[in-house]
C-alpha cells in the first residue's frame, strides 16, 4: 500500500509531461467564506496580465491507463511504478497545500482508467467536492477526457475554470501510428462540444450575471513536437483549424523527449528546444499579429528556420512590403516590422496622434533598434534599402521567454 507522500511523487511526476496548465485570465469573485479566492491568478509558475508568478498543484490522478499510446510513458504496455489517487486524497492534497501558500490552483489531470465516462466523473467529483463544500475559490483546471459525453462536459464546465483536450500529435495519420487508440475526430468533437458550451453560457451571462459560468479561462491543447516525421507547416495548420474552429486560448507545443525502453518507432533523440521555440514564436505571429500558417512556411521550405525568427525571416524575403513609415502606415503593416511588438504598435499608434516619431522616441519604447531600423521609416530615418538580416549564431537564439514576451517586448 503506497502512502500519500509516494502517490504523490509518482503521479506529480507523471503530470510533467502535459504542458497544457499555464493560463490567467479567470475571474472566480471571492463570496466571503471558504478558501482559494484568488482573485483571477493564473498557474502553474506562470505570469498574470501585472507580472505575478502563481504555482498550482499539477499531478495526474491516475498514472494507470488502459491506452497503449506509444509515445506516452504511461501507456499501459509501459513497465513504469504505477499509482492512484482517490478524489478525496486530490482534494486534502489541493486544501493542504494552498493553506501553506504553496499553491493557488490545481492541474488535474489522468490516466484512462475503465472507460472516458469514468474517468471524467472522477475528475469532477474531486472540482465538485473543492467548489461546494470546501468552498474553494482558487484555480482549478481539469482535463476533458475525449469521448466523455456531452452531460459531463457540461458538468466539469461549471467547477474548472479551464477545461483542455490534448489534441496529441499534429496528424490523424500521426495517432494511427503511434496512438491508435486515438481518434483526432473524437478529440475535436470533445473541443467542440467545450466551445459550443461556452458560447451557450457566455450568451446566457450576457442577458444575466446570475447566470452560471462555464469555463471562463476557455480550453487549451497540446501537441507533442518531433515525435513524427511532421512538418512544422502541418503543425501550424492544424492549430490555425483548432484556433479557427474551436475557439482555443492557447496551444501548447511539448518538444517530443525520449525516454528508457522506448518504442523502436519513436526518435532516438530529443526534438531540438529551439524548434519548440519558433512554434511558439509563429503561434503568436498568429494570434495577434496577423500573419497566417501559409506564410510562415511554404511547401518547399515547410521548417521553420532554427537560427532566425519567423518574423524576421518573413520580412527578409519580402522586401516589396518594406519600408513601413510608423508615422503613417496601418497597424497591420507596423505590426509585420521585425523587432516592434504587439503592445508597442499600439503606443506607437497613441503617439503620432501628438507628434511624429523618431528613432529616440522608439528607443524609450524599447523597440530593438537594430532589428526593426532596415524595415522601418521615421522622421530622421529612412533606410537606403532593405538589406537582408544576416542569420545570427544559435547562441544568440535561447531566448526562450521571447514568446510570453511578445505583448510587452518585441517579435
Amino acid at each position: 500500500m503506497l502512502t500519500t507522500q509516494e502517490k504523490l511523487e509518482i503521479l506529480a511526476d507523471a503530470a510533467k509531461y502535459d504542458a497544457s496548465c499555464a493560463s490567467s485570465g479567470a475571474k472566480r469573485a471571492g463570496n466571503g467564506k471558504g478558501i482559494g479566492h484568488s482573485d483571477g491568478m493564473g498557474i502553474c509558475h506562470s505570469y498574470t496580465p501585472d507580472g505575478r508568478c502563481v504555482s498550482l498543484l499539477k499531478i495526474l490522478l491516475t498514472n494507470v491507463c488502459t491506452y497503449d499510446c506509444v509515445f506516452c510513458v504511461n501507456r499501459v504496455s509501459s513497465d513504469i511504478r504505477r499509482a492512484r489517487f482517490t478524489p478525496e486524497e486530490v482534494v486534502n492534497l489541493t486544501l493542504d497545500f494552498y493553506k501553506r501558500n504553496y499553491i493557488e490552483g490545481l492541474f488535474l489531470s489522468s490516466g484512462i482508467i475503465q472507460s472516458p465516462d469514468y474517468t471524467m466523473e472522477q475528475l469532477i467529483s474531486v472540482a465538485k467536492q473543492l467548489r461546494q463544500v470546501h468552498n474553494f475559490g482558487g484555480y482549478i483546471h481539469l482535463k476533458a477526457i475525449p469521448g466523455a459525453s456531452q452531460l459531463l462536459i457540461d458538468e466539469a464546465g461549471l467547477h474548472a475554470d479551464r477545461l483542455s483536450a490534448n489534441i496529441e500529435l499534429p496528424t490523424q495519420q500521426d495517432l494511427v501510428q503511434l496512438a491508435p487508440e486515438k481518434k483526432s475526430a473524437i478529440i475535436e468533437s470533445t473541443m467542440s462540444q467545450i466551445a459550443v458550451r461556452k458560447d451557450e453560457a457566455d450568451e446566457d451571462r450576457r442577458k444575466s450575471s446570475l447566470a452560471p459560468k462555464f469555463a471562463a479561462a476557455g480550453q487549451s491543447t497540446q501537441m507533442v513536437v518531433g515525435a513524427t516525421p511532421a512538418t512544422d507547416r502541418q503543425i501550424l495548420t492544424t492549430a490555425t483549424h483548432l484556433y479557427g474552429q474551436y475557439k482555443l486560448r492557447r496551444i501548447y507545443y511539448t518538444g517530443f523527449s525520449p525516454y528508457p525502453e522506448a518504442d523502436a518507432r519513436l526518435p532516438l533523440k530529443a526534438a531540438p528546444l529551439i524548434r519548440e521555440h519558433r512554434l511558439y514564436q509563429s503561434d503568436w505571429l498568429m494570434r495577434f499579429y496577423g500573419f497566417q500558417a501559409s506564410e510562415l512556411t511554404t511547401e518547399s521550405q515547410p521548417e521553420l528556420s532554427l537560427t532566425e525568427d519567423p518574423k524576421t525571416t518573413w520580412a527578409r524575403t519580402h522586401p516589396e512590403f518594406f519600408p513601413v513609415d510608423v508615422n503613417t502606415a496601418p497597424r497591420e503593416s507596423i505590426l509585420r516590422v521585425p523587432g516592434i511588438g504587439y503592445r508597442n504598435v499600439e503606443r506607437i499608434l497613441n503617439i503620432r496622434k501628438y507628434h511624429a516619431l523618431t528613432r529616440e522616441d522608439l528607443r524609450k519604447l524599447n523597440v530593438r533598434l537594430k532589428q526593426s531600423l532596415p524595415y522601418l521609416i521615421t522622421t530622421d530615418h529612412l533606410p537606403s534599402s532593405i538589406i537582408p538580416t544576416p542569420e545570427p549564431t544559435p547562441e544568440v537564439q535561447l531566448d526562450l521567454f521571447a514568446p510570453t514576451s511578445a505583448l510587452t517586448g518585441s517579435v
